[in-house]
């Protein structure tokens, strides 16, 4: 069974007219049940589990997570994440980082699991920006390699905005190869060096996009030989983004996710998923790109 990390703390009451689409952690998991992609039995609600503290604070440096915990992060840094800074937001961002964790076991028996949330690939290891405060797939990746469920993990990254706080904490460590293939005119203005960094141009399309992924992931798995992958399934890749530049269709990102994740089935590699970005301004859109994320998973693996 595909098993889904959900807590209702992921919707987060944030300021009338804030840019951030809160609601689609509301209305997605909704539409997935209401079509019948999924059912009840298939979502779990992650905790705050003691014992992956340890793995949030090697992912990040302790001071910057003890001082986020008592919310002691100073105003132009605060500023940076881009909501308003509260315990009830830390809680959330702690549920969604073990959600990811917890998928992590389910996809290692099953072969894939998700998170309804996550993706936060912008919390470096001393800060958090850009609505990422702990990076959920690097501290997960830190609790498959020091309980030895892994030995070498792939992070592919396919949001419209380069992962840059993953490739730094992940930066002299080689049991952890990141690939980021990004608008090259996007945020962050100032790019990270990930392992493998592909910069698109603007209103690039489907066949381009798919393309330019299809020259690149085979050859990075035969290569690495994984035995663990993280997929960043933003959806920030539309057309219709407000914070993207690329120019893919709803049918385009489907098929990019059917393509990953066929790959990964094929190499018989367990994936979690994270979902990464999505900020069109019709949240219809937002929601059917990131629902055929989880109907593919469900057509491929079940």
């Amino acid at each position: 069974m595909l098993k889904i990390a959900f807590h209702p703390i992921y919707k987060h009451p944030l300021p009338e007219g804030h840019r951030f689409p809160m609601e689609k952690y509301d209305l997605l998991p909704k539409q997935l049940l209401h079509e019948g992609t999924c059912e009840k039995d298939h979502f779990f609600e992650p905790q705050i589990l003691p014992e992956h503290e340890i793995y949030i604070k090697q992912a990040h440096d302790e001071a910057y997570i003890t001082n986020l915990y008592n919310l002691d992060i100073e105003p132009r840094k605060a500023r940076k994440i881009g909501f308003p800074l509260s315990a009830e937001l830390v809680e959330r961002e702690r549920l969604i980082t073990n959600g990811t964790i917890q998928a992590c076991n389910f996809a290692l028996k099953n072969g894939i699991a998700m998170n309804i949330a996550g993706g936060t690939h912008h919390a470096y290891r001393d800060h958090g920006e850009a609505f990422c405060m702990i990076n959920d797939q690097a501290v997960a990746a830190y609790y498959l390699l020091n309980n030895n469920l892994a030995k070498q993990i792939l992070i592919i990254d396919l949001d419209v905005h380069q992962g840059n706080g993953t490739a730094q904490i992940f930066e002299n460590d080689n049991r952890v190869y990141t690939f980021s293939m990004h608008g090259k005119s996007n945020y962050p203005f100032k790019k990270e060096t990930s392992n493998l960094d592909i910069a698109l141009k603007n209103d690039t399309n489907d066949d381009q996009f798919l393309s330019t992924l299809e020259a690149h992931l085979p050859q990075l798995i035969n290569k690495l030989q994984p035995d663990f992958i993280f997929y960043l399934s933003g959806v920030d890749i539309l057309a219709t983004d407000k914070l993207g530049k690329l120019g893919c269709s709803i049918q385009g990102c489907k098929k990019r996710d059917e393509y990953v994740l066929n790959l990964c089935k094929t190499h018989n590699i367990p994936v979690e998923i994270s979902m990464g970005g999505g900020y069109s301004k019709d949240i219809k859109h937002i929601i059917e790109a990131h629902a055929n994320t989880y109907r593919v998973a469900q057509n491929l693996f079940y």
